[in-house]
Protein backbone atom coordinates (compact mmCIF):
# COMPACT_ATOMS: atom_id res chain seq x y z
CA UNK A 1 0.00 0.00 0.00
CA UNK A 2 1.88 3.92 -0.63
CA UNK A 3 2.46 5.88 2.30
CA UNK A 4 0.34 8.39 3.03
CA UNK A 5 0.92 11.97 1.95
CA UNK A 6 0.34 15.52 3.62
CA UNK A 7 -2.60 16.91 2.11
CA UNK A 8 -1.63 20.69 0.49
CA UNK A 9 -3.37 23.47 -0.53
CA UNK A 10 -2.59 22.18 -3.99
CA UNK A 11 -4.37 19.31 -3.70
CA UNK A 12 -7.66 21.04 -3.41
CA UNK A 13 -8.59 19.40 -6.84
CA UNK A 14 -7.64 16.24 -6.15
CA UNK A 15 -9.67 16.43 -3.17
CA UNK A 16 -12.73 18.13 -4.45
CA UNK A 17 -12.88 15.51 -7.50
CA UNK A 18 -12.72 11.90 -4.68
CA UNK A 19 -15.52 14.17 -2.16
CA UNK A 20 -17.64 14.65 -5.21
CA UNK A 21 -17.38 11.09 -6.17
CA UNK A 22 -18.35 10.25 -2.33
CA UNK A 23 -20.70 12.99 -1.29
CA UNK A 24 -24.11 14.10 -2.68
CA UNK A 25 -23.35 17.77 -1.44
CA UNK A 26 -19.39 18.27 -1.78
CA UNK A 27 -17.41 20.66 -1.25
CA UNK A 28 -15.24 22.43 -4.38
CA UNK A 29 -11.49 22.69 -4.76
CA UNK A 30 -11.56 26.36 -3.64
CA UNK A 31 -13.37 25.44 -0.33
CA UNK A 32 -10.83 22.35 0.54
CA UNK A 33 -8.12 25.01 -0.29
CA UNK A 34 -9.48 27.36 1.87
CA UNK A 35 -9.97 24.94 4.64
CA UNK A 36 -6.26 23.39 4.20
CA UNK A 37 -5.37 27.01 4.52
CA UNK A 38 -6.81 27.90 7.58
CA UNK A 39 -4.37 27.62 10.85
CA UNK A 40 -4.16 24.25 12.40
CA UNK A 41 -5.36 22.16 9.64
CA UNK A 42 -4.13 19.07 7.96
CA UNK A 43 -4.81 16.45 6.63
CA UNK A 44 -3.36 13.28 4.19
CA UNK A 45 -3.73 11.65 0.86
CA UNK A 46 -4.20 7.93 0.16
CA UNK A 47 -3.21 6.70 -3.28
CA UNK A 48 -0.04 7.63 -4.33
CA UNK A 49 0.10 8.52 -8.29
CA UNK A 50 -3.51 7.77 -8.65
CA UNK A 51 -4.85 9.33 -5.05
CA UNK A 52 -7.96 7.33 -3.73
CA UNK A 53 -9.00 8.90 -1.02
CA UNK A 54 -8.32 11.81 1.74
CA UNK A 55 -8.79 13.19 5.32
CA UNK A 56 -8.90 17.00 6.01
CA UNK A 57 -8.60 17.72 9.84
CA UNK A 58 -7.77 20.58 12.09
CA UNK A 59 -7.20 21.10 15.72
CA UNK A 60 -7.86 24.13 18.38
CA UNK A 61 -5.86 23.93 21.93
CA UNK A 62 -5.99 20.14 22.86
CA UNK A 63 -9.04 19.37 20.43
CA UNK A 64 -9.07 18.13 16.97
CA UNK A 65 -11.99 17.43 14.36
CA UNK A 66 -12.16 15.38 11.00
CA UNK A 67 -13.49 17.67 8.60
CA UNK A 68 -14.35 14.86 6.36
CA UNK A 69 -12.72 11.99 5.53
CA UNK A 70 -13.55 10.56 1.72
CA UNK A 71 -12.22 7.21 0.22
CA UNK A 72 -13.39 6.51 -3.31
CA UNK A 73 -16.64 3.81 -3.62
CA UNK A 74 -13.69 1.40 -5.64
CA UNK A 75 -10.93 1.96 -3.01
CA UNK A 76 -13.45 1.22 0.06
CA UNK A 77 -13.06 -1.66 2.70
CA UNK A 78 -9.06 -1.96 1.10
CA UNK A 79 -8.15 0.17 4.79
CA UNK A 80 -7.75 3.20 3.37
CA UNK A 81 -9.85 4.87 5.87
CA UNK A 82 -8.62 3.23 8.50
CA UNK A 83 -4.92 4.39 7.36
CA UNK A 84 -6.49 8.02 7.15
CA UNK A 85 -7.97 8.03 10.43
CA UNK A 86 -5.04 6.48 12.02
CA UNK A 87 -2.98 8.74 10.85
CA UNK A 88 -4.73 11.93 11.38
CA UNK A 89 -5.35 10.92 15.32
CA UNK A 90 -1.66 10.38 15.29
CA UNK A 91 -1.22 13.64 13.90
CA UNK A 92 -3.46 15.68 15.87
CA UNK A 93 -2.05 14.15 19.26
CA UNK A 94 1.76 14.68 18.25
CA UNK A 95 0.27 18.31 17.71
CA UNK A 96 -0.99 18.16 21.19
CA UNK A 97 -4.82 17.58 20.98
CA UNK A 98 -6.45 14.93 23.80
CA UNK A 99 -9.69 14.19 22.41
CA UNK A 100 -10.67 13.95 18.35
CA UNK A 101 -14.27 14.47 17.60
CA UNK A 102 -16.42 13.99 14.41
CA UNK A 103 -20.14 14.08 12.64
CA UNK A 104 -21.45 10.99 10.76
CA UNK A 105 -24.88 10.49 9.30
CA UNK A 106 -26.67 8.35 12.15
CA UNK A 107 -27.74 5.77 8.96
CA UNK A 108 -24.31 5.57 7.54
CA UNK A 109 -24.09 2.20 9.86
CA UNK A 110 -20.53 1.23 7.36
CA UNK A 111 -19.14 4.56 8.67
CA UNK A 112 -20.41 4.03 12.33
CA UNK A 113 -18.86 0.22 12.52
CA UNK A 114 -15.44 1.95 11.03
CA UNK A 115 -15.46 4.91 14.10
CA UNK A 116 -16.30 2.04 16.51
CA UNK A 117 -13.54 0.19 15.07
CA UNK A 118 -10.96 3.39 15.48
CA UNK A 119 -12.19 3.95 19.10
CA UNK A 120 -15.08 6.46 18.65
CA UNK A 121 -17.35 6.75 21.25
CA UNK A 122 -21.27 8.44 20.61
CA UNK A 123 -20.63 11.68 22.55
CA UNK A 124 -23.94 13.56 21.13
CA UNK A 125 -26.60 13.98 18.13
CA UNK A 126 -27.48 16.95 16.05
CA UNK A 127 -30.88 16.66 14.46
CA UNK A 128 -31.28 17.69 10.91
CA UNK A 129 -27.50 18.34 10.77
CA UNK A 130 -26.91 17.07 7.22
CA UNK A 131 -30.62 18.51 6.06
CA UNK A 132 -34.11 17.77 6.63
CA UNK A 133 -34.21 14.33 8.79
CA UNK A 134 -30.79 14.07 8.21
CA UNK A 135 -29.61 14.01 11.61
CA UNK A 136 -25.85 13.59 12.90
CA UNK A 137 -23.79 11.24 15.65
CA UNK A 138 -20.88 13.47 16.90
CA UNK A 139 -17.97 10.91 17.89
CA UNK A 140 -15.28 11.37 19.80
CA UNK A 141 -12.23 9.34 20.64
CA UNK A 142 -9.78 10.16 24.09
CA UNK A 143 -6.01 10.55 22.05
CA UNK A 144 -4.67 10.64 25.84
CA UNK A 145 -5.54 7.03 26.14
CA UNK A 146 -4.27 6.23 22.82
Amino acid sequence: MDALIPLDPVHGAVAAEIHRRCFAEPWDAAALADLLAMPGAFGFLAGGDDPVGFVLARIAADEAEILTIAVLPDARRTGQASRLLTTAASAAQSRGATVLFLEVEADNSPALALYEGQKFHNVGRRAHYYGQNRHAIVLSRNLAAD
